[in-house]
């Protein structure tokens, strides 16, 4: 009798340890971010290697933008504010400016500011590099596009938030313009970081 309870408790436990790990983290890609060495909005460098160990989102935006840039930060804004309310603490967000000629360390501060988020030493405002170097990356790294609009001074550009993981690679992409998945975004950055701790 006793061996039976013990057997049915066993199955128990086995079945409920089954259905956790139904939440288990599972990415929908796994791209390969190029090293890279740029410079954020305070003057400072920031490389791959340095945010290599934390899980971090990726976007494209730049300061002269006239159509989807302004959402995608009032958007990312939000979402830190969901993830400050969910008490989720060990991420970066990481925007990388498509103009940088336009875009030096102070334009990227002060458009960071028209903003105000919450935290934001969370973010890298990222220049330093040639427009062909980061639509190269953007290519290969982010599977997004970079071009410059012949007809204006506007940059053509993916407005996914990519979420990249602790080894450096972009493991789920997301509309970053409107339809938001803000809830979806902050589930997978918790079993993500969760997974790596």
């Amino acid at each position: 009798m006793h061996k039976f309870f013990r057997t049915s408790f066993v199955l128990l436990i086995v079945l409920i340890l089954g259905a956790c790990s139904g939440n288990e983290f599972k990415p929908d890609y796994k791209l390969k971010i190029e090293p890279f060495t740029f410079t954020n909005q305070h003057n400072e460098e920031v490389s791959l290697d340095d945010l290599k160990g934390e899980v971090w989102l990726a976007q494209f935006v730049f300061s002269n933008c006239t159509s989807v840039c302004g959402p995608m930060m009032v958007n990312m804004a939000e979402l830190q504010d969901k993830l400050i309310k969910e008490k989720v603490e060990d991420y970066k967000i990481v925007s990388f400016t498509v103009d940088p000629a336009v875009d030096s360390p102070e334009v990227l501060q002060g458009y960071l500011d028209l903003f105000a988020p919450s935290d934001e030493s969370k973010w890298e405002m990222l220049t330093g590099y040639k427009q062909d170097e980061i639509a190269e990356i953007a290519k290969k790294s982010f599977a997004t596009i970079v071009a410059d609009d012949p007809n204006s001074d506007q940059v053509t550009h993916g407005v996914s938030f990519a979420l990249v993981n602790q080894e450096g690679l972009v493991v789920k992409l997301y509309n970053g313009n409107d339809d938001v998945p803000f809830d979806d975004i902050v589930k997978d950055m918790k079993a993500l970081i969760k997974q790596g701790a």
